[in-house]
């Protein structure tokens, strides 16, 4: 029976917070200088929210739910959808495989850094070799086109290398930063709802 209690409550979390990250999802805001194909928006908070407390599965299957939620209204044919899944769990998953070895706010702030970083990096060039080159394929909209498009925000992008160096790797370093600080500020005070262990003493 408690264990049944615990997969119980394991899932009804993962779905809660899968509802709250799809909410933010679709809450995406553009930021000056940066390519306006990159939005911000604070979906893997509630990701890393359920890495740490619920395991890394849980922090997968957030990040998996809300892209599912989001592919019904997609206009990118589920490339940005696939980008934004590939992208969220190499934040994710490395945070919360780093915290749950020693569950304190050191190791969740590490785990978040080396999240952050392994994020900027898999963003870079999962965009350089795949993702760019799939959205102009899928939506026959050519690379030539997503570079002129940033360069008018920003003078310095003129071919996709600087793409990505200048524009989408800046953009995850911000984005790293913002939801590594909001889940800081707000994580030990959620956590006692989030965590499994008062089902486990029961």
């Amino acid at each position: 029976m408690n264990d049944k209690k615990i997969a119980t409550s394991w899932l009804v979390k993962v779905a809660m917070l899968s509802a709250v990250a799809s909410v933010l999802m679709f809450l995406e805001m553009t930021i000056p200088f940066v390519p306006p194909f990159l939005k911000l928006d604070f979906s893997d908070i509630p990701a890393l929210l359920a890495g740490f407390s619920l395991g890394p599965l849980a922090g997968a299957a957030v990040v998996l739910i809300k892209n599912l939620v989001h592919a019904l209204t997609s206009w990118s044919f589920l490339v940005g959808e696939l980008a934004n899944f590939l992208i969220g769990i190499s934040f994710v998953l490395p945070a919360a495989f780093i915290y749950r070895k020693h569950k304190n706010k050191k190791n969740a702030i590490i785990g978040m850094a080396v999240g952050g970083a392994t994020m900027t990096v898999a963003a870079g060039l999962l965009n350089y070799f795949i993702l760019i080159p799939l959205y102009a394929t899928v939506l026959n909209f050519p690379v030539e086109a997503i570079i002129g498009m940033s360069n008018e925000v920003n003078k310095y992008i003129v071919d996709l290398k600087t793409l990505v160096l200048i524009g989408i790797t800046p953009f995850n370093i911000f984005k790293a930063f913002v939801n590594i600080l909001i889940t800081a500020l707000i994580y030990k005070r959620l956590s006692p709802l989030l965590h499994m262990d008062h089902i486990k003493r029961k």
